[in-house]
């Protein structure tokens, strides 16, 4: 290589820095904006995430009020309903009394049912807000698989809706 040109070539590659002026300054500025912004946008996520879990939670504790209101509901006019059939056979009320009785058991029952829909609703926008489907991982399986006693859940105790509705025929 001539010595000319190799001195050339070094001092163009001591030159260049100063050649760019503050450009290796304001990409380094550039770089450190880009990532506070990034730790932004995440810290803004979370926050929104954590915000979508604890409205879900509050929508399932007022659901799970209501379902207990409407339940209860239900049940004095099932008894009402009852009552009112009971009476009926006996000729003490009229037919009209009865399909009133009936007609609003009907209506507390449709309100018990619209009210647990709501309540399986807000359930499912809580997976969602939790990240839905992670139970289904193929870490989280593979921990599971070693436990083989499946869980004991005792659905004896409670009556099923279509229970609740054989009853209500005379």
């Amino acid at each position: 290589m001539n010595p000319g040109a190799l001195a050339f070539s070094v001092l163009a590659g001591v030159a260049q820095p100063i050649f760019e002026g503050g450009t290796l300054l304001h990409r380094r500025r550039a770089a450190i904006a880009a990532y506070d912004q990034a730790l932004a946008a995440y810290r803004y996520t979370v926050l929104v995430a954590f915000q979508n879990v604890a409205d879900s939670l509050r929508a399932l504790q007022a659901d799970a009020d209501f379902v207990k209101a409407q339940a209860a509901a239900e049940h004095s006019a099932s008894e009402s309903f009852r009552v009112a059939r009971e009476q009926y056979q006996a000729g003490y009320i009229a037919y009209p009394s009865l399909l009133a009785a009936e007609y609003a058991y009907q209506q507390t029952l449709l309100a018990l049912v619209q009210a647990e829909a709501s309540r399986y609703a807000d359930t499912a926008a809580l997976f969602q807000a939790l990240g839905g489907g992670w139970w289904n991982r193929s870490d989280v399986i593979a921990a599971n698989s070693t436990d083989t006693t499946p869980a004991q859940t005792n659905t004896a105790t409670k009556p099923s809706l279509s229970q609740r509705l054989e009853g209500m025929l005379p």
